[in-house]
């Protein structure tokens, strides 16, 4: 396991292969050995807020997971990349695809978030065995926690999804 970054925190990009308008973490706060703090702004403007509803816009919850599974895919890259040469720009490049979601536990909505909220997004592993990682998010808008859940990530061959 090597360990490539030394948690810079300026460029999202630096750690996921989404890209807009896919990506959902506008920034990060911080990354430890078994979690990861991150930001997003909800944009008006994004395909998916348009059509959902018009007139009573609210992020859908399946926003809500992706920003989670997202979020665990930026400590994978942190802490358990296990390429010495990743390159995140040319994903066709890397031996593994990082952080692909192969199963939710559960999620629970607790609340809504809406044009131009914040949202804090908080991912714990909880466990991991080889390259199957289970984890834990929280999403909090405005200090209340809007949606929890529980799922799972692994790494697998890039040539996989191809």
């Amino acid at each position: 396991m090597a360990t490539l970054y030394q948690h810079r925190f300026d460029d999202v990009a630096d750690y996921l292969h989404h890209r807009p308008p896919y990506l959902l973490i506008d920034s990060i706060e911080s990354i430890s050995d078994d979690a990861v703090k991150a930001f997003h702004t909800v944009d008006p403007e994004s395909f998916f807020i348009r059509g959902h509803f018009p007139g009573a816009a609210v992020l859908p919850g399946a926003m809500m997971q992706e920003m989670t599974t997202q979020a665990g895919g930026v400590l994978i890259a942190a802490n358990f990349n296990p390429m010495a040469d990743y390159n995140t720009h040319d994903p066709h490049h890397n031996e593994l695809a990082l952080g692909v979601l192969v199963k939710i536990k559960h999620g629970r909505y607790r609340g809504f978030a809406r044009p131009g909220d914040k949202l804090s997004i908080e991912v714990t592993l909880d466990d991991h065995i080889g390259d199957v990682f289970d984890f834990h998010g929280l999403i909090r808008c405005n200090d209340q926690l809007i949606y929890k859940n529980a799922f799972q990530l692994t790494n697998l061959p890039s040539d996989t999804l191809r």
